[in-house]
Parts: structure tokens; sequence; C-alpha cells
């Protein structure tokens, strides 16, 4: 199973940007998904997550700002990061909950896309 992300980049604050996680591989189910970020010299936390049936768990800190989601169809998560600050400015990870044809039950990551935000 491979996770893999996209829609990082620059932005100046007050901007948005969409980042995007696409699961491919022998999938047989996804149960959670959602989004951690690392900042330099901080500890890895959680962003966002989403279960199968679309119930979402938001950080705090985001709150009100990022909105996730999810396309079953698609096995893709989104995460929507509205009205940025510099303090958003992290490497972004997609994590995922999956069941594979060979394993139940185990987590992956993705390798992560960089946000920058200006100020």
């Amino acid at each position: 199973v491979q996770l893999v992300e996209s829609g990082g980049g620059l932005v100046q604050a007050g901007g948005s940007l969409r980042l995007s996680c696409a699961a491919s591989g022998s999938i047989a189910r996804i149960h959670d998904m959602g989004w951690y970020r690392q900042a330099p010299g901080k500890q890895r936390e959680l962003v966002a997550v989403i279960t199968s049936g679309g119930s979402t768990n938001v950080a705090d800190s985001v709150k009100g700002r990022f909105t996730i989601s999810r396309d079953n169809t698609k096995n893709t998560v989104y995460l929507q990061l509205n009205s940025l600050k510099p303090e958003d400015t992290a490497v972004y990870y997609c994590h995922a909950y999956v069941d594979s044809s060979t394993f139940a039950g185990m987590y992956y990551w993705g390798k992560g896309t960089l946000v920058t935000v200006s100020s």
C-alpha cells in the first residue's frame, strides 16, 4: 500500500492550499485516514482525521480553518487549508489505517508534502 501526497507549496499568510493524498496498492478496506504535520524542531502532531463513514476530528489549533474530507471511490483524502498562518509551516504527512490483501489493520504513511507560509 502506498500513500502519495500532493498540493503543498509556498503561500502567503491568509492564503489557501488544498492537499490530496491518494492510496494505492492491494487495498481491501481503508478505515481512518488523516493528516499529521511536523514543523522544524517539533514533534509530529495530528492535524485532522476522518473515518470511513465521514466523521471527523480536527485539532484545536486549526479548527475553523482546515477541513478534512475524503472520496472513498478514489481512496483519497483531502485537507483544505484556509487562513494560513506562518506557524502552519510544516511537512504534512498523510496517514491511513488499512486492511490490505495481505495484512489486516496496518498503519501507512506518505512521504510528506511541504507547506510553507510566508508572513
